[in-house]
């Protein structure tokens, strides 16, 4: 149970960075929905949970360190370098959301410039590349249930104080700006997204637990739990949707209302879920090309955060409305293919 929780953690870890921890992400593919957001949430929980433990386990059965052998093998030759690139493409663009974000967080709540909070984020994610893989996803791990009991107090805060109903909230939930068309449609493509985001570091941590088993009841309680997240952090923004519309971290906003003592608190805790997702990223961008752990892998991990550090500077908000979705419609290439492995994988035993 304890190996079980350990990578559920870290599964959640990966997936939960600027974007959602901060609000961002919840408010843009769900509140901007909102009473039919609850329902894109519902189906995000199923499909996470089915899905994590299709990743940890295919990870687990081919014992690898690289996505790469794992998608070939379930894709085949021609739509595996499909998947592959969009892969790819994902790692190192989500990366630079996470630069963005953790200029964006530090700015919004000590009001420092916002290269600065993405400086120190490079210095970090590098230093931690100096370790091995195991210690990686400790690392991921460690911070990831922090940010689950703030999520659910915080929700807890901001269903009892409500002072109005979803029902008159809902126009002004769906006043909030979105580039998804409905909310089936913005469900399904948070899913692909966070599984094209999130597949690689998710195989590579299944591929160092040698009981299948054990890797996947991992991703599947990872997915559940961080489909429980999204609803409880759905149900806290679209609460106070009213006045939190319109800022760059809607959930950091909400607890400043709560308490500014605590806002800082909880903008350390939002800076380490950055830092979680920067660093799986990175790590799994460079072990795709670079054997990990070599002097030769750090310094294209470094090469790559400085070229990542240029294009943060796109803007957080901007990365997320519309990166973020395309990445989504070309993730569902790998989410298909993760499907139909998974029936090929119910013909064998664990």
């Amino acid at each position: 149970m304890k190996d079980v929780l350990k990578m559920a953690s870290a599964f959640i870890g990966i997936i939960v960075g600027a974007g959602f921890a901060s609000g961002n992400e919840i408010m843009t593919y769900f509140t901007s929905f909102g009473l039919w957001g609850i329902a894109g949430a519902i189906v995000c929980t199923a499909l996470f949970a089915y899905l994590g433990m299709t990743l940890t386990r295919l990870g687990s059965r081919m014992h690898t360190n690289s996505h790469k052998d794992v998608i070939y093998k379930i894709s085949g030759r021609y739509l595996g370098a499909v998947v592959d690139a969009i892969i790819i493409f994902t790692l190192f663009g989500v990366g630079v959301v996470m630069l963005a974000g953790a200029g964006a967080n530090l700015q919004q709540q000590f009001e420092l410039p916002s290269f600065v909070g993405s400086l120190l984020m490079i210095v970090l994610v590098f230093l931690t590349m100096l370790l091995d893989v195991d210690k990686v996803v400790a690392v991921i791990g460690s911070i990831t249930p922090f940010l689950i009991i703030t999520v659910i107090g915080v929700s807890v805060y901001c269903l009892v104080t409500m002072d109005t109903t979803f029902a008159v909230l809902d126009p002004v939930a769906q006043a909030v700006p979105t580039t998804l068309p409905n909310w089936f449609l913005s469900a399904a493509n948070y899913v692909s997204f966070n599984i094209a985001l999130g597949a690689s570091m998710a195989i590579v941590m299944g591929g160092a637990e040698k009981n299948e088993r054990i890797a996947g009841w991992g991703g599947f309680v990872g997915g559940l739990g961080l489909g429980v997240l999204i609803l409880l952090s759905h149900l806290a923004i679209f609460s106070k949707v009213d006045t939190v519309a319109g800022t760059e971290m809607p959930m950091l906003a909400i607890i400043n209302d709560i308490s500014p003592v605590f806002a800082i608190f909880m903008s350390l805790v939002l800076y380490g879920m950055i830092f979680n997702t920067a660093v799986s990223m990175f790590y799994a961008f460079g072990a795709r090309f670079i054997e990990s752990g070599t002097t030769k892998f750090r310094w294209f991990v470094a090469f790559a955060l400085l070229i990542g550090y240029g294009l943060s500077f796109f803007g957080f908000t901007n990365l997320v409305r519309y990166f973020y979705p395309l990445v989504g419609y070309l993730g569902l290439f790998l989410v298909g293919a993760l499907i139909v492995a998974s029936f090929g994988m119910a013909k064998k035993s664990l």
